[in-house]
């Protein structure tokens, strides 16, 4: 029997592929990404797919899944200056308004837990696009609705076809990137989720000199067909069918386990649920508070949501930089602090009688805290779990939109008999604070978590 050796006709050395992202690249035994040049030997190895990346193609990234970002945002909050209209216009009350208000964040909330886990599963394409077109429809829906109920379950329905948006762009943003370059990509995705929220009021201001509430809702529908378009044409699959997770319930089960078993990623989450939670407070209180207690009108009311954007644009790219240096759990730190801090000085100063601006100065203050506070949430939720990044995209997204949900209309709660003021909206911000700065130092603990990869 001889003992030379076979040979293997299969060659042993990974052939390079083209990827998604335009690149050409070829595994190395540790997992990394070699991009290949003229000479393979001595391209560089690339930890990330999205190391690769051009700077043009990672610019136009960043703005299709921000719109997509902002699309859920946008979806809850153009409406917001209309909520005095409606009242009248159903001849219901501010709480029955807020109501709706509510059912698009839970709605939002329910459609991100399906669409996470289904986007590990199946890819993130298909769901994104899936439940996008759902959101098309529901807006035609409100538009036309002829009473409050039928207003109410198209607010849910939009709710959920809005989830696909944001729980997928972060998805992409953590297959394709790790380490710091993952806060900056999060940071800019942040940055459309924090000043969305505060920007569309004022064009929803904007839009009723020209259209009537229900023009809103069909702005939103157009809104929702050029994302669907978009996706179709220039959203690659970031996650090929060889990283997929596993057919099957366990598999989900398994994914939602691994995720909720980690106590960083716990303390995250409660900080930013109740970071949404006063934010979301703010925003449906708001129109009550400027337009009938301050006697602000509709533009008057969009241009201190403008004011507002920029503390939260300052907040956000500030804090990509200072994570990225110092850790996004110091950040953290002094961002909660900071929540606290301002929501106590609105009720003081409302209490002290100082008027609106007694109130809009530490108002500013707090969104700027928020745009401190939710990128690093982000990071340190998504850093931890690349390998289920749709699913704890999924959690942090329902978390945060489905707490802010539920507690933002304790303020119509609190002041249904003395009306909306500085004091009952702080008082709830006040709470979310608290709670927020618990978890932050008796679940996270920031000393136990560790610095970012390069």
């Amino acid at each position: 029997m001889s003992d030379a050796p076979r040979t293997d006709p299969t060659p042993t050395t990974p052939q390079p592929e083209s990827t998604a992202t335009g690149s050409i690249r070829t595994s190395t035994p540790t997992g990394a990404i070699r991009t290949l040049g003229s000479n393979p030997a001595t391209a560089p190895i690339m930890l990330h797919p999205g190391d690769a990346i051009s700077l043009g193609r990672r610019t136009l990234y960043i703005i299709l899944l921000g719109a997509l970002t902002a699309l859920g945002p946008f979806t809850i909050d153009l409406y917001l200056p209309a909520f005095p209209v409606l009242e009248e216009d159903f001849q219901t009350t501010s709480a029955a308004i807020q109501l709706t208000l509510t059912g698009t964040m839970i709605g939002f909330a329910v459609g991100q837990l399906v669409v996470g886990p289904l986007s590990d599963k199946v890819g993130r394409r298909l769901p994104l696009i899936a439940v996008t077109a759902l959101h098309v429809l529901a807006s035609f829906a409100a538009a036309f609705a002829p009473d409050l109920a039928l207003l109410s379950a198209s607010r849910v329905l939009m709710g959920i076809g809005a989830a696909a948006g944001g729980v997928v762009a972060m998805a992409i943003v953590r297959d394709l990137f790790g380490g710091k370059r993952l806060v900056v990509m999060l940071s800019r995705l942040a940055l459309v989720s924090g000043v969305a929220p505060v920007v569309a009021p004022l064009i929803g201001s904007w839009l009723l000199t020209l259209m009537p509430w229900r023009g809103i809702f069909g702005v939103l529908a157009v809104y929702g067909i050029v994302m669907l378009v978009s996706a179709i044409i220039f959203v690659p699959e970031t996650l090929p069918a060889a990283r997929r997770q596993g057919r099957g319930g366990a598999s989900m089960l398994q994914r939602y386990r691994s995720v909720l078993s980690d106590r960083v990623f716990i303390g995250v989450l409660i900080i930013g649920g109740m970071s949404f939670s006063g934010l979301f407070s703010y925003l449906s209180a708001s129109p009550f508070l400027f337009q009938e207690t301050h006697g602000l009108d509709a533009q008057q009311y969009g241009l201190l949501f403008a004011v507002n954007s920029l503390g939260v644009v300052t907040g956000v790219q500030v804090a990509s930089r200072l994570a990225a240096r110092f850790g996004p759990q110091w950040v953290l730190a002094y961002s909660t602090a900071v929540l606290l801090l301002a929501g106590v000085a609105i009720i003081v100063t409302d209490q002290l009688g100082l008027g609106l601006w007694g109130t809009v100065v530490p108002l500013f203050v707090f969104m700027t805290a928020c745009g401190f506070t939710l990128p690093n949430v982000q990071v340190l939720a998504l850093d931890r779990h690349g390998k289920a990044a749709g699913t704890a995209a999924s959690i942090l997204g329902a978390a945060n939109f489905g707490v802010a949900g539920l507690i933002s209309p304790v303020v119509g709660w609190i002041s249904k008999d003395a009306g909306i003021t500085a004091t009952t909206m702080a008082s709830v911000m006040v709470g979310c604070a608290v709670i927020g700065l618990l978890s932050l130092w008796f679940v996270v603990r920031p000393r136990t978590v560790g610095m970012l990869t390069p």
